[in-house]
């Protein structure tokens, strides 16, 4: 029964950070966001199509800022994901506020710029819980938690 009982607790503690938002709120104020970005699967399947000013957002969550193949990112985001950024909620959540301003904050530099003007007024842990339904890497840690619990549990 303990084995069991761990095994529970830590798949809660390991879910994503993304069960806060509401993705079908998400998949409403996403039309703020495609006009710049699109959703597009390593597949090739388009999920929303958008613009091409921002990089696709299929795979956001838990990817490393700036490292999206074939997009050009302003510098400071690259140096920001090499500064090791990954985006979870809080990051996603503060960088969509003010791209700017947490750029700055995020690399202590105050001439810092991001390529993205729009600033989220509310709303961006629903958007975050939207795109988390396309981002494989975002179930990997509970799915990790949980195989790592049944390798110990043998």
């Amino acid at each position: 029964m303990k084995p069991i009982l761990t095994a529970a607790i830590l798949g809660l503690l390991a879910a994503p950070a993304f069960a806060e938002g509401d993705a079908a709120k998400g998949e409403k104020a996403f039309n703020k966001c495609k006009s710049c970005h699109t959703i597009v699967s390593d597949t090739g399947e388009k999920i929303v199509k958008g613009g091409k000013t921002g990089p696709n957002l299929w795979g956001v969550v838990g990817r490393t800022a700036g490292t999206y193949e074939g997009f050009r990112y302003g510098k400071d985001l690259v140096a920001a994901g090499e500064g090791g950024l990954v985006w979870d909620l809080a990051s996603f959540e503060a960088y969509t506020q003010d791209p700017r301003g947490f750029l700055r904050e995020h690399l202590d530099d105050g001439k810092a710029k991001s390529k993205m003007s729009y600033k989220l007024k509310k709303g961006a842990e629903d958007i975050y819980a939207f795109l988390a339904q396309f981002s494989p890497a975002a179930e990997e840690p509970a799915e990790d938690a949980a195989a790592s619990e049944d390798a110990a549990s043998e």
